[in-house]
């Protein structure tokens, strides 16, 4: 086989689905290389500057040549280095001297690897969260927008996935829903939670910088506040290892499993709803459902979501086994485990979110599918209401209940055994013993009286609870989402 030409490089070797075909160009950067050892540059100035405003012998000269220099990375040079040092955090030291002669011996100094490594990762993953919450409150919007304008549709209620009472199809969407709010909590969350790893030092014990600063417990403290702050971060961890614990990862891929757990549900019932048609997903004008099958309209949206949701909640077993075999301050085979699946669950949630913001900015509603489907079930579901007009009329409870079962019996033959239509409220008209309520048959058989307060639950829950949570986010609820590949 020829060797591919340098045009055809990128073709010839596999890449990732997840960034090639499908996640957003922003989650994709903030996972990249670039990022991340941009990041790692302006760690080593952050601490170079807060090193110098305590007193270590740093000038305003070396400051400058590395604030020159953040993003001229010669990543080429970098790779060298790597390949003959087998360090990734060492070759990037050296690159960054390379380019600023000057400050090349105040670079890193006091730090240990994990010091860009580990809060490198804490910063992505803030940031990551940061482009997931409003993507999130988007698709939050949407549907509240969904629930609101039907809220007062009836539909058919599914237990066991069998025929129950009426809901509505507004009150169906406020189950997805608050889900999601269940999730834009949990998101908030464990991004407020993160803290910094800090200045720490090789074992977490700070040694290095409080010999760096003759014994001065004061100035550590200090430096490691300060770098806290320059990095955006609240607070830091109080207590590490070499690394922040592995349990914070936990609680970050945790929230985004139950995520993907929330969007796998919501994306199931719409398969289930389009196959009844009553409720479908954006079929574009010229997309194809089936290469052998052209009328098919396949619900491909929702079950890429589900697709890729499934393996959104798997990857939360990554560090949860990672933290249980981290020995004492840290274990370096949490190293490549964690490069993959830190970056594929934020990939993920940010696909899956995309796409169900896409699914519900066009959701097709055939209110009278609905309606016949209505009309074949309800009969018996009215059968309570006709019982108790008939005692309000006279008759006996216990008679009339045998005259319904009678009924009921015979037009549940018709529908299973030869496949008509339910015709028990006709024979209900056809029985002289039913006569004095059969006027008010048709009022009780309107379906709107069978949905209880479903139309006020929506409207209050959207009033109280799913609003006010898209207040912070009202800034970035603007435009539409296209699909991906």
């Amino acid at each position: 086989m020829a060797t591919p030409g340098a045009e055809e490089d990128a073709l010839a070797r596999y890449r990732s689905p997840l960034v090639s075909r499908y996640a957003s160009a922003e989650m994709g950067f903030n996972f990249s290389e670039r990022k991340k050892f941009g990041t790692w540059r302006r760690l080593w100035l952050y601490l170079a500057q807060a090193e110098k405003s305590l007193g270590l012998p740093i000038t305003d000269e070396q400051i400058q040549e590395m604030e020159a220099n953040l993003d001229n990375i010669d990543f080429k040079m970098a790779a060298e280095e790597e390949k003959k040092l087998r360090h990734d955090v060492m070759a990037h030291v050296h690159t960054f001297a390379h380019c600023c002669p000057k400050a090349a011996a105040i670079i890193h100094l006091g730090a240990t690897s994990c010091y860009v490594g580990d809060n490198t990762d804490l910063i992505v993953l803030r940031d990551g969260f940061n482009l997931l919450l409003p993507k999130l409150a988007r698709v939050i919007s949407r549907l509240a927008d969904f629930a609101e304008k039907y809220a007062d549709l009836p539909t058919l209620g599914f237990t066991h996935y069998q025929p129950a009472q009426l809901t509505t199809v507004g009150k169906r969407c406020c189950l997805w829903i608050q889900d999601l709010c269940m999730d834009l909590q949990n998101l908030e969350r464990a991004r407020d939670d993160l803290r910094f790893r800090g200045v720490k030092g090789t074992t977490g014990t700070q040694a290095s910088f409080l010999q760096l600063f003759e014994g001065d417990h004061s100035k550590v403290e200090e430096l490691d506040r300060l770098v806290t702050a320059k990095a955006g971060f609240k607070r830091a961890y109080m207590v590490t290892g070499q690394t922040y614990s592995r349990k914070v990862d936990i609680e970050v891929l945790s929230v985004l499993a139950s995520l993907g757990a929330s969007i796998h549900k919501i994306c199931t019932d719409i398969r289930l709803l389009a196959n009844l048609k009553e409720i479908e997903e954006p079929f574009e004008k010229d997309q194809i459902g089936s290469s052998a099958m052209p009328y098919k309209r396949n619900p491909m949206r929702s079950e890429r979501c589900c697709s890729l949701a499934r393996h959104l909640m798997t990857l939360v077993l990554d560090p949860l086994q990672t933290a249980s075999v981290q020995w004492f301050e840290r274990t370096l085979d949490d190293s490549a485990n964690r490069r993959v699946c830190l970056a594929e669950a934020f990939l993920t949630a940010d696909i899956i979110l995309s796409t169900l913001q896409n699914i519900s900015e066009g959701l097709v509603v055939y209110p009278k599918v609905i309606e016949r489907r209505i009309r074949q079930e309800l009969p018996f579901m009215a059968t309570e209401n006709i019982i108790m007009a008939m005692v309000k009329a006279g008759g006996n409870r216990q008679d009339c209940h045998e005259k319904i079962r009678v009924l009921s019996q015979q037009a549940a033959a018709v529908v299973k055994q030869e496949g008509g239509d339910n015709d028990f409220i006709d024979r209900v008209r056809a029985d002289p013993y039913f006569s004095p309520i059969h006027k008010q048959l048709e009022s009780l058989l309107d379906p709107s009286s069978f949905t209880g307060r479903a139309p006020q639950q929506v409207a209050k829950f959207l009033k109280e609870e799913v609003r006010p949570a898209l207040i912070p986010y009202q800034s970035k609820m603007g435009g539409k989402t296209e699909l991906a590949l």
